[in-house]
């Protein structure tokens, strides 16, 4: 990565991922039997960084894992796809992020996080990486790292004259200090419901509602509804955009909206117009979820 130039930043989450797959989602207090298990590297901050990588992009990765085998696989990774990892903290004594995914014979799937080393990222990783803070340059944040860490991330994107996008996912209810920070916000049906005064978001008219509410307090509200499609509100010229879904066969849902995010923040990166980036970002993640990986 060119020294000088803007890259897509993601500061957050690196999760060695044991992929199960079954034929349901065990019930409280009921054994299914699966088919297959794999691992893979994943986190919603390192599926991101990977999938901006892929796009050509210059892309960085901010990060802790721990000095085992899990954090050795998941630098690695980074590696693999040419994401500038120099900024990932090792941390010794303490285990990598990692996850359980158990996928239907839908390709639906549902989760367990531990997030262990993705919890010490802070104010120390952010003063390490501030030569990447700059003007052009998009930062990438989610929910699996605390708050007040993503803070200091954004303001430091920001003083720098960058922009800033936050994958409110898992939902949590951002803090004001980081909200008044956050240039596009992205969010799923699920997150959208917990984040909106919008009860139920089954629809891509119900999705455009939510982005509706959303862009009270954001700039760019972005909303994705599975196979319903994607709604974004605009807040400073008023436009709404709401792109339907691609039809494919559905294989996996599984790092869907980590490569729309990637995805959407490579383009912005390259100045393309928001519904340009969204269209591009909607193919991506429609490309994936029909991939057998």
């Amino acid at each position: 990565m060119n020294a000088t130039s803007p890259a897509v930043v993601t500061f957050g989450s690196l999760h060695y991922d044991i992929i199960v797959k079954g034929p349901a989602r065990p019930r409280k207090g009921e054994t299914v039997t699966g088919s297959a298990w794999h691992p893979a590297c994943g986190g919603k901050g390192g599926n991101q960084a990977v999938s901006a990588a892929r796009q050509g992009v210059p892309s960085a990765m901010i990060g802790a894992v721990a000095d085992d085998q899990f954090g050795s696989a998941l630098l690695s990774n980074l590696d693999r796809y040419g994401v500038d990892r120099g900024f990932v903290r090792t941390i010794p004594g303490i285990g990598s992020g990692m996850s359980v995914a158990i996928f239907d014979s839908e390709g639906d799937y549902g989760a367990v996080i531990v997030s262990g080393s993705n919890l010490e990222l802070g104010e120390e990783d952010v003063e390490a990486a501030k030569n990447l803070f700059r003007p052009g340059a998009i930062l990438v944040l989610q929910n699996e790292v605390p708050d007040a860490a993503n803070v200091l991330a954004a303001a430091a994107m920001k003083k720098a004259g960058g922009r800033v996008i936050l994958n409110a996912a898992p939902a949590r209810k951002p803090s004001a200090e980081l909200e008044k920070l956050v240039d596009i916000v992205v969010v799923n049906a699920v997150e959208a419901e917990a984040l909106s005064d919008v009860p139920e978001v089954n629809s891509l008219d119900s999705a455009l509602a939510a982005a509706r509410t959303l862009s009270k307090a954001y700039p760019v509200a972005v909303v994705t509804a599975g196979g319903d499609g994607v709604a974004c509100v605009e807040r400073d010229s008023g436009k709404e955009t709401a792109i339907p879904a691609i039809k494919v066969q559905l294989v996996s849902t599984h790092g869907a909206g980590d490569e729309f995010i990637g995805v959407l923040a490579a383009q912005l990166l390259q100045d393309a117009p928001v519904e340009a980036a969204l269209m591009k970002a909607n193919e991506a993640a429609a490309i994936l979820v029909s991939k057998q990986r």
